[in-house]
């Protein structure tokens, strides 16, 4: 019974955070006093158990993961009666196939929705290679390129960001684990548009042709600490569950890059240019700190089951009001 409470207990504190909490000690007692609660454990057994769930956790293995990731962000819709831009929280759906090889190698697919319509809107999907250094139980370490690919005609705006290469490094021998992660991110975009406007006054046909080229290049460094809870055999010999807090700082640099030019032709056979325009920015954010984060992660896995809610609290330095935001997301899937 005490380590059912325990698993309520722990999906309590990522649902009910405006509450403060006593920070929650970890199920394997680790001193002479708590050893001395109750006499009838055999803790050798116990901890011979634990050691093996953790080696069991860290061995190399090869495995296919199918899961779907569910959550809430904000977009950015064009009004089509006016120039203003409507700033809308919506849930997005993720699901994801991956396979990860015994080596390290992996490949994921993941899709990307939100409900734009009377049925979901497939806006986007990304495909994923990676490798992670898996021979060292004392260290995780990994790299991994995205490529994105994006629907055309959208009604919402959506980064130009098409590739994205990321690496991490994690310290797990310490009890307070310590890592690094960098991104690179960079992409463009060019769209067309053509109109056909009638000028009264020429008596003849216009033809308007708007190119739009965006540009974006960003680069992320991310240094974080965190710590994994684990309980075991919550309701069966093949359940267990994992808390980890993780604080994480992030540092990094942007440039955006936007061209807008716009002409008018009169729709002749030789097409005579009658006017021309030109909209050209740049947006560069030299490397500053941009945010300061709080993850509070659960997981627990029965068989090849597994659920992972998670809440973040997010403070973005560069904002100039609401600087501190919340999300909520939940994943869930199986790995067989």
């Amino acid at each position: 019974m005490v380590k059912k409470h325990l698993l309520i207990i722990c999906f309590i504190v990522c649902s009910n955070f405006a509450y403060s909490q006593t920070p929650e000690q970890d199920s394997i007692p680790l001193t002479a006093n708590d050893l001395a609660l109750d006499t009838s454990i055999n803790y050798d057994d116990l901890f011979n158990e634990f050691d093996l769930f953790l080696d069991s956790l860290l061995a190399p293995r090869s495995y296919f993961l199918a899961n779907l990731s569910v959550g809430q962000g904000y977009f950015n819709f064009s009004n089509k009666n006016s120039t203003k831009i409507s700033v809308v929280q919506k849930f997005t759906w993720s699901p994801s196939v991956g396979y990860y090889a015994k080596s390290g190698f992996g490949l994921t697919l993941t899709g990307y929705m939100i409900n734009d319509s009377p049925r979901l809107n497939l806006y986007q999907v990304s495909i994923s290679p990676s490798y992670d250094f898996l021979k060292n139980k004392n260290v995780a370490a990994g790299i991994s390129y995205m490529r994105f690919f994006t629907k055309d005609s959208l009604r919402f705006y959506v980064s130009p960001l098409q590739n994205e290469v990321n690496a991490y490094f994690l310290w797990r021998k310490a009890w307070l684990q310590p890592g690094i992660a960098a991104s690179y991110g960079w992409g463009n975009r060019t769209e067309y548009k053509k109109r056909l406007r009638f000028l009264e006054r020429l008596r003849i046909r216009t033809l308007i042709i708007t190119t739009t080229e965006e540009s974006v290049a960003d680069f992320s460094l991310t240094a974080s600490v965190r710590h994994n809870f684990y309980w075991i055999n919550i309701f069966s010999k093949k359940d267990y569950m994992r808390f980890t807090p993780q604080l994480s700082f992030s540092s990094g640099t942007q440039k955006f890059g936007f061209n807008q030019t716009t002409g008018t032709y009169g729709a002749t056979r030789t097409n005579i240019l009658f006017n021309a325009g030109n909209v050209h920015l740049d947006d560069e954010l030299k490397f500053q700190p941009v945010s300061l984060t709080l993850y509070l992660r659960n997981e627990y896995s029965i068989g090849k089951f597994f659920i992972q809610p998670q809440f973040i609290v997010d403070y973005y330095f560069p904002a100039k009001d609401k600087k501190l935001t919340t999300l909520f997301s939940v994943n869930s899937g199986f790995m067989f």
